[in-house]
């Protein structure tokens, strides 16, 4: 298949820029591809979709104040994706703009979340052409300097300035426990402790991963073979318990459901030629794309995702093409909201 076979057609309108007022009021597109039906319900239906002894697979990684703006003597600003810490957490890998004039050994001063000289520095070790920079934070208590400096790191369509006090909360899941990710497991966005505890009551389980969302997760396909796209690594997390819990959920015959298609990426890293999960902590680069077969689970709660992305290629391999093209032009014509903060779609059964 081609990088173009995965284009569409849609309306600029359509991509959310805000959440909506409540979490969880948003709709949930419900495909049953062996059925070939596909229906849009309200996202609080979701209790209706399973069945006690179902298990959820939630990605708990933490979204961290990753985007900084910096100010250099001269009185030029630079604006700082932080991407991944590289000796424990002073040293970080990060995107920055504005940097021709800027020599590696140049201090930087932070600047508050007001825009002022916070009194904080960084110094810029490294650059590339790309805009791919190492930097040194100055003082050793870099959560705090996030707390302070840090803005959340929205997409970059998400085109209305400024991040804005509640996105510090919306762009959040509420399980996120483990600080690392540059970028929401949108998925999970949808889920209200209400929601979750109305899974439970149903009998439905809940077990918890952990893969720290990369900027790379937003990174063009450049190239029209698919099979020639350079894929993005992402660090993860599979604990003992969490894969004993994936192993006796399908040996008691019941679903594995991936909340998000980082939780997918993860489990099926993990699971073996012989079906099992087994624990691991490493990195995963896993290309998911049509015709590859998805085995490590039975649903898929993902929202709308970019024309020619991964993401797109990864939904289609769980769903069947065809199908998944066709449920994208149905939400467009019912102007369902796209991408991160927008509606997000329930996948019954994979292909």
């Amino acid at each position: 298949m081609r990088t173009s076979d995965f284009d569409y057609q849609l309306p600029e309108e359509l991509i959310a820029q805000h959440p909506p007022k409540n979490r969880g009021d948003s709709r949930m597109m419900v495909l049953d591809p062996a059925a070939g039906s596909m229906a849009v319900r309200p996202f609080s239906a979701i209790t209706d979709y399973f069945q006690s002894g179902d298990l959820l697979a939630l990605n708990n990684t933490r979204v961290i104040r990753a985007r900084l703006y910096a100010r250099k003597d001269t009185g030029a600003k630079l604006e700082i994706l932080l991407l991944t810490p590289s000796d424990g957490s002073t040293l970080w890998s990060c995107l920055m703009k504005n940097t021709r004039r800027t020599a590696p050994g140049t201090m930087l001063s932070l600047l508050d979340r007001d825009g002022h000289d916070s009194g904080r520095g960084v110094e810029l070790v490294s650059k590339q052409e790309n805009g791919n920079c190492m930097i040194r934070f100055r003082e050793t208590d870099v959560e705090n300097t996030l707390r302070e400096c840090g803005h959340v790191p929205l997409p970059p369509y998400i085109r209305r300035g400024a991040d804005l006090p509640p996105d510090a909360e919306r762009y959040q899941t509420v399980y996120a426990k483990y600080p690392g990710a540059v970028a929401a497991p949108t998925a999970g966005l949808h889920f209200t402790t209400e929601i979750l505890a109305e899974l439970k009551k149903r009998g439905v389980t809940e077990t918890e991963l952990t893969l720290h969302v990369g900027q790379g997760t937003f990174k063009p396909v450049t190239v029209e073979n698919i099979a020639e796209h350079p894929m993005h690594s992402e660090h993860f997390i599979l604990t003992r318990e969490a894969a004993d819990q994936l192993n006796r959920t399908r040996a008691a015959g019941h679903r594995i459901a991936a909340v998000g298609t980082t939780s997918l990426r993860v489990l099926e890293s993990v699971i073996g030629s012989d079906g099992v999960f087994t624990p691991q902590e490493t990195d995963t680069s896993i290309f998911i794309y049509p015709p590859y077969h998805v085995r490590s689970a039975d649903m898929l709660l993902t929202n709308f995702h970019l024309p020619k992305s991964t993401l797109l290629m990864l939904v289609s391999a769980f769903a069947g093409y065809e199908f998944v093209m066709e449920a994208y032009r149905y939400a467009v014509r019912e102007r369902m909201r796209f991408f991160s903060y927008g509606d997000c779609m329930l996948i019954l059964n994979r292909i």
